[in-house]
């Protein structure tokens, strides 16, 4: 493919991209791919750089764009290199008119902006969000030690604090190494290992993951537990859930049970666990602003409606995951959110629901105190953004 035919290509995919941020379709990766599906004359190069345009442009607009070709405009306006693939070649853009308008250059939506920086996200921070991630992997202790995992992978470089916790050149294909198929390792950012370590869990505990999705904190708690005890995963999403069991059986947990919920109703199923678990964990549905650089797209589908009613979804979760804990238990709030509202202000208002609870001090190895919980970001902790409270029973 000419350059510009590939930047027509990003025009065309971004159109996708916009519409379906709006809309909550897909995500861009499985647009993207199935672009590429529809273009099998895209060489490994093209597809490379088209994909790297798309997510450049989608970094760099705040606001959601009217068209794709706004967005790339924008990129354009920085790189008059890549402004010179508007040439109206045959399978190119259409040059760029003189006063043709391009999207705005910017972190977030104006709205997302202000309610960051209400919860003490300044502007460093912010721009912080939209970086590249790293590769971070969870040493499956069931399997394999860190040193022979680090024997495996001599690129590994070990993350401090975090026992299991190694990080990786952030182009590696871990899913070709030997130490991923033999389910020694697993995919995990380094702060969502460190929050789900503030559960405590330990070999003989019932403990229930209530919003487990595919298992990623599910494996890490099984591994904290040995494989002893009891541990219940549960989900609405049945697609998600159903990705659970085959990873266990790679990682070698024999003690999770899955249960599928029904979304609204999940108190009934889980009757038999009333006020018996020593440990329930919530990594909650929330606004995703703490892994935007992982998916900078989640920030054009975030709207005040949805934030409210994800907020509102997470006081109820709050309150059925309290009823499972026995006395003494704990009750752990993860948000991948650096809004308050999701986080602290939702840990607060959970303690004044329920007065008989307390937070308890969290000490991780990564992480700034931050109300009743911890708060981690990738610009002071080289992690993912989240907030995690330890609520205790009394």
């Amino acid at each position: 493919m000419t350059p510009a035919a590939r930047t027509q290509a990003g025009i065309e995919l971004l159109d996708q991209v916009i519409v379906a941020a709006r809309d909550g379709g897909a995500s861009a990766d499985v647009l993207i791919q199935r672009g590429f599906a529809a273009r099998r004359y895209a060489g490994s190069k093209d597809r490379r750089a088209i994909r790297e345009l798309i997510y450049d442009a989608i970094r760099l607009c705040g606001e959601r764009p009217m068209s794709g070709r706004a967005a790339l405009l924008a990129l354009a306006a920085r790189d008059p290199a890549f402004a010179a693939t508007f040439d109206g070649s045959p399978y190119g853009p259409a040059p760029i008119g003189p006063d043709e308008a391009a999207a705005q250059p910017g972190v977030a939506p104006a709205w997302l902006i202000e309610a960051l920086a209400a919860s003490g996200i300044d502007a460093d921070q912010a721009a912080a969000l939209l970086g590249r991630a790293s590769l971070d992997l969870r040493v499956n202790t069931l399997k394999a030690s860190v040193a022979q995992v680090c024997a495996a992978l001599p690129e590994a470089v070990p993350l401090a604090g975090i026992e299991a916790g190694l990080r990786l050149p952030s182009d590696t294909s871990v899913d070709k190494a030997q130490p991923y198929i033999d389910g020694w390792v697993e995919v995990q950012d380094a702060g969502s290992q460190a929050v789900t370590l503030a559960a405590g869990a330990q070999a003989g505990m019932r403990v229930v993951d209530l919003c487990a999705g595919g298992g990623g904190k599910t494996l890490a708690l099984a591994a904290a537990m040995a494989n002893r005890g009891e541990l219940l995963a549960t989900d609405t999403d049945r697609p998600r859930l159903s990705r659970l069991m085959p990873r266990a059986e790679r990682a070698g947990v024999s003690i999770v049970e899955t249960r599928l919920l029904n979304p609204g109703h999940e108190a009934e199923p889980l009757a038999d666990w009333a006020g018996t678990a020593d440990v329930v964990l919530i990594d909650a549905p929330c606004s995703g602003t703490g892994t935007w650089r992982r998916n900078p797209e989640a920030r054009w589908r975030l709207t005040p409606a949805r934030l409210a009613k994800l907020v509102e979804t997470q006081a109820r979760l709050l309150d059925i995951g309290a009823a499972l804990v026995k006395p003494g238990g704990t009750l752990i709030h993860i948000v991948c959110s650096l809004l308050d509202a999701e986080g602290a202000g939702q840990a607060e208002a959970f303690l004044a629901r329920h007065p008989e609870w307390a937070a308890a001090p969290l000490a991780l190895a990564v992480g700034t105190p931050h109300g009743p919980g911890m708060r981690l970001t990738p610009l002071s902790h080289s992690t993912d953004g989240f907030f995690v409270a330890k609520l205790l029973r009394a």
